[in-house]
């Protein structure tokens, strides 16, 4: 997949995306708008990931934006209008699709942040694998404040940190600094703007370089497990184990390994 932009239906440039080796790098390019989760800027997402999911080229993803808002969650003046014509359920459903194809793609996605993130900003943040964000930053569930509870976003940060440090955010609105995020679990790491990126593209190439193939298992297989009771997870997770075992590149990297040499990948 080459270097492309995806538009807007009047031509605005919604995302862009940039491959190189084997890391894709996903551009939220709506500063205008604060990176509003707009339903064009869903769609363009969606249709972006679906292409990545397909492209065995593309390790590992990482997600960023332009401006100094990462992402500011629903536009809430379409949230609106669609209130008052009665298709608001369309936009949560696209919205909550999105964030599962985010969990179940096949190659890892890294949201790098700086700047600010608020409402469903924060649910995206929280769907992706990785999180590092600048020691600038800042994250809010704040629809409270709108009159809105940040229902759908607790999906995902309910899954990322402790209840009631959840519900903390959900229920104040309030900010809570790069560092706080990180000691609650919603990000890897908070770093100095100045090595954010050298930090996130080492972990990318990092990544980037491991079995495509046994990646792909290892993130499905890890997202599956959790909901299960412990004994059913240690049933499936060994069954996932005995075909990972099974490929090609499991077979290779031991090998690698016994005669002290790099492996050579095939994703097979």
């Amino acid at each position: 997949m080459s270097a492309r932009e995806v538009t807007t239906k009047d031509n605005r440039k919604v995302t862009s995306l940039a491959v190189e080796n084997h890391i894709a790098t996903l551009t939220l390019n709506d500063p205008s708008s604060r990176n509003s989760l707009s339903r064009e800027m869903m769609a363009q997402l969606q249709e972006t990931l679906d292409d990545i999911a397909a492209d065995k080229d593309i390790h590992v993803v990482i997600l960023r934006a332009e401006g100094p808002v990462f992402s500011s969650g629903h536009n809430l003046r379409e949230v609106l209008a669609m209130s008052d014509d009665g298709t608001l359920s369309d936009l949560f459903d696209q919205c909550s699709t999105l964030m599962q194809s985010v969990v179940t793609l096949p190659q890892p996605v890294i949201a790098r942040i700086d700047g600010a993130v608020t409402a469903a900003g924060t649910q995206l943040v929280a769907s992706c694998d990785l999180a590092y964000a600048s020691e600038d930053s800042k994250f809010a569930t704040s629809g409270i404040n709108f009159g809105l509870f940040c229902t759908t976003p607790g999906v995902a940060l309910g899954r990322n940190v402790q209840p009631k440090q959840a519900m903390e955010m959900l229920l104040s609105g309030d900010f809570i600094k790069a560092d706080r995020a990180m000691e609650i679990g919603l990000i890897n790491a908070a770093l100095p703007a100045d090595t954010l990126d050298s930090h996130i593209l080492a972990m990318a190439r990092n990544i980037a370089s491991k079995s495509p193939v046994v990646i792909k298992m290892g993130k499905a297989a890890f997202y599956k497990q959790l909901p299960m009771s412990l004994e059913d997870a240690y049933k499936y997770t060994s069954g996932v184990m005995c075909e990972n075992m099974e490929t090609r590149d499991a077979k290779e990297g031991l090998t690698a390994f016994f005669e002290k040499r790099d492996p050579e990948w095939r994703g097979e």
